[in-house]
């Protein structure tokens, strides 16, 4: 974090990444000093409400993030911005978005938790687009003009006022990581999850839980190493407390709902029981603890990398263990969508990993219910979540080391790599296909 007085001093000059948080109000005219070099400006967490016409000065600039100030309306400047790739004003009090405010180049746009009822049809126009956060707004319909982002992969919708899933969603080439939850057209399923999942599951008195250090934070939630006291004895755990207010994926409800409706499966998380009579009613899970040599198989994406996940530059996989962590997640995603759940954020950074490739799907905060039974709708999601799993297997593949006699196996599985990243959602297999053929794969490298 940078300070005014040494904005005014010069000292930041030269710098490419500048972050002021000093209960701004204006915006500081000194940054334009910073023109030549200035690329990722942070004014997140002062009290700005509008930013001064002649913005494009700073004609380098990339990224612009004015999360948690008071902006009623995304500023039209932006749309004049002719470098600016990445937008971000979370948690404002924007009601309006122009079709002005939308930079030429934009890449990702991140507007959740603000007071929006209606995006411009000119949003269509966005051909860069490929990450849209509007969890946590007041949406009651999106522009059928989206469907012209054809580059759009992530998308965020939660917590809205939606009362129907747009059909044409489903059908966007390269959407691949999809949140819906939290919308009057789940509610129902949503209750009822928590309702049956609640009856299913025991209740676990906070005075029963003693927690130890911190594991680990999301959006939606912290997690503790603890111990739970029942019948004289003392059993490891993990307790999750959520953090109960709107997170970039949804609701901490919806994610609750979720992890209940999916129940057990080998390389699920299994959950326990859910916190009860915490001192300030936080809601909360009690889980299975995790093996301390489980590690998270790549970080989340950067600001350059937008969607897909970075990986240590020397993690490799021999084919054995990328088939298994491929296999794992094939076989959650087939199970999770055979309770009507799809995990929507289906990555590599949220897979915890045995240093053997033992796999484990974890983090449902961008996690969507939809009525199992409906067939046809569970048939397009895993398509669309399929190119999630592509995309991971892709990762995999990348850093495989197979030695000569094993090409033939690894080109097999470029082309279900390959069948899952299609452009058209329909050719994508299922979930069920995708666990089949790896475990064929696995058993033709154990022969």
């Amino acid at each position: 974090m940078h300070t005014l007085e040494q904005l005014r001093a010069g000292a930041l000059a030269g710098l490419p990444r500048v972050a002021i948080n000093a209960a701004l109000t204006e915006f500081p005219t000194a940054l334009y000093q910073l023109a030549d070099h200035l690329e990722v400006l942070d004014l997140s967490g002062n009290a700005l409400r509008a930013l001064p016409d002649d913005l494009p000065r700073l004609h380098k600039l990339r990224i612009l993030f004015c999360s948690d100030n008071q902006f009623t309306e995304l500023p039209p400047v932006l749309g004049q911005c002719q470098s600016l790739r990445m937008v971000g004003f979370k948690a404002n009090q924007i009601r309006s978005v122009s079709a002005q405010s939308l930079p030429p180049l934009l890449r990702w746009l991140t507007l959740t938790d603000n007071q929006i009822t209606e995006l411009p049809e000119s949003i269509g126009q966005c051909a860069h687009l490929q990450k849209l956060m509007l969890a946590g707004n007041r949406l009651r319909a999106l522009p059928p003009s989206l469907a012209a982002c054809q580059r759009l992969e992530l998308l965020r919708i939660a917590a809205n006022g939606l009362t129907v899933l747009p059909a044409w969603l489903l059908d966007m080439p390269r959407l691949a990581w999809l949140a819906f939850a939290g919308n009057p057209f789940c509610a129902a399923l949503e209750e009822q999850a928590l309702a049956q999942g609640g009856a299913a599951l025991p209740d676990i008195a906070w005075s029963a839980l003693h927690l130890h250090e911190l594991l680990g934070e999301g959006a939606s939630g912290v997690i503790y190493r603890a111990t739970h006291f029942a019948d004289g004895a003392a059993q490891a755990t993990a307790v999750k407390l959520f953090k109960g207010a709107m997170t970039s994926d949804g609701l901490p409800r919806s994610e609750m709902a979720a992890c209940l409706r999916g129940g057990r499966h080998a390389h699920l998380i299994p959950v326990r029981g859910r916190v009860s009579a915490h001192p300030q009613g936080i809601d909360g899970l009690v889980m299975d603890l995790m093996d301390a040599a489980c590690t998270n198989l790549a970080g989340p994406p950067s600001l350059d990398s937008c969607t897909r996940d970075i990986y240590a530059a020397e993690r490799r996989f021999d084919l054995a263990t990328a088939l298994r962590i491929a296999t794992g997640m094939a076989s959650a995603a087939r199970h999770l969508h055979g309770q009507g759940v799809i995990h929507g954020d289906l990555y590599a950074h949220n897979t915890l990993t045995s240093p053997h490739g033992q796999a484990t799907l974890g983090d449902f905060g961008a996690a969507s219910l939809y009525p199992f039974e409906d067939v046809a709708l569970g048939e397009k999601l895993q398509q669309l979540e399929a190119r999630a799993f592509g995309c991971l297997l892709e990762e995999l593949l990348e850093r495989v080391d197979a030695p000569a006699a094993l090409q033939p196996l690894l080109a097999q599985l470029k082309t279900l790599q390959a069948c899952c990243l299609g452009d058209l959602p329909a050719a994508r297999p299922l979930f069920a296909e995708m666990e089949a053929a790896l475990l064929q794969a696995q058993s033709g490298l154990d022969r």
